[in-house]
């Protein structure tokens, strides 16, 4: 149904039910409501809609995920992240229900400016040179997410289990078989704390939606000299405005003396991230900006936009376009500086 007829409906159930069958009745304190999505999420509360069962071809539109893909416009009335990361009663779905996390896609056009063809790090020295790689490859990122715990600890507060995997593939070398150049692999944790309405309203309209706490291990599964990985504790916090979002990230690399293999790691790809996303209308737009608060030269810059193929399908398959300048595009790139643009499609959404 889409949220037109759904918020009709809405209109005329709330009628019926508040003026009664022989005398009119006080008017409803929703119909105030100027803004179309608050006035929708009223009328919910008023009268207990049941929740959806997960199954329903209602329920079932596809939620974007943290850096994820723009819902619809019901959705965004209702807070993108909170029905993302289920920050409330009405948008549990319980544990063991896969959904995506970071956004999902294929790029077959994956430009860059300076290809990495010699990696190097202090303890490892530098690689043998592969001058046959071409500049033109593919990219490919699979991302996937379940709840693990729900309400543990904290009224509200869940615990995720998270897993991306990010490839750079010669995809267009057919003489050398087309080798995957580089694959990085991320299991992560997630500790999701959601911020009552009272706690996280802030001036200008904004919202403090939730907290976050994280572990996560990122490595490239390669031998030495080319092994690369780190694991990380990370704090964050998401917050949002109307269709726009912003979730801030700081990071604390734990170390290990005796397997670093990249030391000066975090020296260029950074010490915290802010991802902004912006969903206006079909389109999402992303920019991500990771930074060690010390040397802007280093760092990196990400900008992300999608669009639907088909428009009756906002949540089906989307063109994908992706920006990137700055270090660490892979780990194995994470002390080398590149510009690349990658263009493509996205592969899934729910």
């Amino acid at each position: 149904m889409s949220s037109l007829a759904r918020y009709a409906a809405l209109c005329l159930l709330g009628n019926l039910l508040l003026s009664g069958a022989t005398q009119a009745a006080e008017p409803s304190p929703c119909a105030s409501e100027a803004n179309d999505g608050l006035r929708l999420n009223c009328y919910d509360r008023a009268f207990a809609r049941q929740k959806a069962d997960p199954d329903t071809p209602s329920s079932k539109v596809a939620a974007p995920a943290s850096r994820g893909l723009g819902g619809n416009d019901a959705e965004k009335a209702s807070s993108v992240m909170t029905t993302a990361w289920e920050l409330d009663p009405e948008s549990k779905r319980g544990s063991f229900v896969l959904r995506t996390y970071q956004p999902n896609f294929l790029l077959p056009i994956h430009y860059s400016s300076n290809i990495n063809r010699a990696p190097s790090s202090p303890t490892q020295g530098a690689s043998p040179r592969h001058s046959e790689y071409s500049d033109i490859e593919a990219k490919l990122q699979i991302s996937l997410r379940a709840k693990i715990a729900e309400n543990l600890l904290l009224p509200g507060a869940d615990l995720w289990f998270a897993y991306t995997q990010r490839s750079l593939w010669q995809i267009w070398d057919r003489q050398d078989s087309s080798p995957f150049r580089s694959t990085d692999y991320q299991p992560e944790a997630i500790y999701i704390i959601p911020v009552p309405a009272s706690i996280g309203s802030l001036p200008l309209d904004w919202n403090l939606r939730m907290i976050q706490l994280g572990f996560a291990h990122q490595s490239n599964g390669q031998s030495d000299p080319l092994s690369r990985s780190w694991n990380r504790l990370y704090l964050g916090a998401g917050l949002e405005h109307g269709d726009f979002g912003v979730q801030v990230r700081l990071n604390r690399r734990l170390r290990d003396p005796g397997t670093d293999n990249n030391p000066d790691l975090t020296d260029y790809i950074g010490r915290g991230e802010i991802a902004m996303n912006w969903f206006p209308g079909p389109s999402t737009l992303s920019l991500t900006w990771r930074t060690n608060l010390q040397n802007f030269n280093r760092g990196s810059l990400q900008f992300d936009w999608t669009h639907p193929v088909f428009s009756s399908q906002p949540s089906g398959l989307r063109w994908y376009a992706q920006l990137f300048t700055g270090y660490g595009e892979t780990l194995l790139d994470y002390n080398h500086r590149q510009t690349s643009l990658g263009l493509g499609l996205s592969l899934f959404q729910f």
